[in-house]
């Protein structure tokens, strides 16, 4: 079965759902993903996946010469059916061209005929994300089952080198901060806060570590200038970043891809929330804690405030999720405790 997978670093995570699912329904299935080459280094952490196939377009790009190439390279591999999580017309393109006989997706995007099992898009009933991805693993017309949550693996050695590499200091708790949202700004804790709240947990004897891409550069170096956080933003590669948060005890994060590779990889998560909405992409784990005002105003799913104010998120202040740090560090350590008693 081939799956063309998503744009979006959180939304390749919460798909990992569907894979679990389809291949715990049939476990001699060979699941293989046509994804962004971005995203290849998390396919590779989810054991349910044969393949990671790079998509060679960027996003947006039409690219028909590229997508005509991949899918004659696809052919030989006599997929019986594909399912199309995207719900553009481009990324329903090589299933057909590929010529796979049965090929799953929304309907949308003037994608008749590229899709031959066309599912109805129901906003109120696939009101997440992780559902519209359960839903074209299903027969349509059946209930949407219950799923697990996304499971990615670490690699030990891997994160012994970082910390060796880096020079990383894991002798005390550490809480990793992530202050970068793709999105946009209106996803984005104000950066004095997360520096306020650094200074605090530093305080407290936590080690804070700054994660995020070579685009997050700018904003880990200002939260490191005014805290002892340690930045990292730009120095690792996503493969890397996996092992480091499987490290951390906890994550602080804005509503955004790193949230959801933290969330799949254990670690505590405390989501902040401003424009978009944590009945929408919650983290999909036990272990969370959801920071979200509702003010009257969000969510907007804007990319920059239309008001101008931002107060969804300047109103959350860093003591509100200092406490609840320091809330999650005692109840993880009172079940260890019980644990050891055992």
């Amino acid at each position: 079965m081939l799956i063309v997978g998503p744009s979006w670093v959180g939304d390749m995570v919460m798909a990992q759902a569907l894979f679990k699912l389809l291949k715990n329904r049939d476990p001699d299935t060979a699941l293989d993903v046509l994804a962004p080459g971005w995203s290849l280094p998390i396919v590779a952490r989810m054991p349910e996946i044969r393949r990671a196939i790079a998509a060679e377009t960027r996003h947006g790009e039409i690219g028909f010469g590229k997508r005509w190439r991949i899918a004659r390279s696809l052919k030989e591999q006599r997929y019986r059916r594909a399912i199309v999580l995207p719900r553009s017309f481009k990324a329903a393109l090589i299933p057909w061209l590929a010529r796979i006989p049965r090929r799953t997706g929304f309907r949308g995007e003037s994608r008749f005929g590229l899709i031959n099992d066309v599912r109805a898009f129901d906003r109120a009933i696939l009101n997440q994300t992780v559902k519209r991805f359960i839903a074209l693993g299903v027969d349509g017309g059946q209930p949407l089952p219950a799923f697990e949550n996304p499971g990615l693996t670490l690699d030990p050695e891997r994160q012994q080198q970082l910390i060796d590499d880096l020079r990383l200091d894991v002798t005390h708790p550490v809480i990793a901060v992530m202050p970068g949202a793709e999105y946009g700004p209106a996803k984005c804790w104000p950066l004095d806060y997360f520096a306020a709240l650094a200074c605090e947990l530093s305080d407290a004897g936590y080690t804070i570590w700054i994660m995020g891409s070579e685009k997050d550069r700018p904003s880990g170096a200002y939260v490191a200038e005014h805290s002892p956080a340690v930045n990292l933003c730009g120095k690792t590669s996503l493969a890397d970043v996996i092992d480091l948060l499987g490290l951390a005890e906890q994550a602080v994060s804005n509503d955004s891809g790193l949230m959801h590779i933290a969330a799949a990889v254990g670690t505590h998560v405390h989501g902040v929330y401003g424009s978009s909405s944590p009945e929408f992409t919650p983290p999909l784990t036990d272990r969370h804690d959801v920071h979200y005002l509702g003010l009257h105003c969000s969510p907007c799913f804007e990319r920059e405030c239309p008001l101008g104010h931002l107060n969804c998120l300047r109103d959350l202040r860093p003591e509100t999720i200092l406490n609840r740090v320091q809330t999650a560090s005692a109840d993880a350590r009172k079940i260890r405790e019980n644990v050891n008693k055992v």
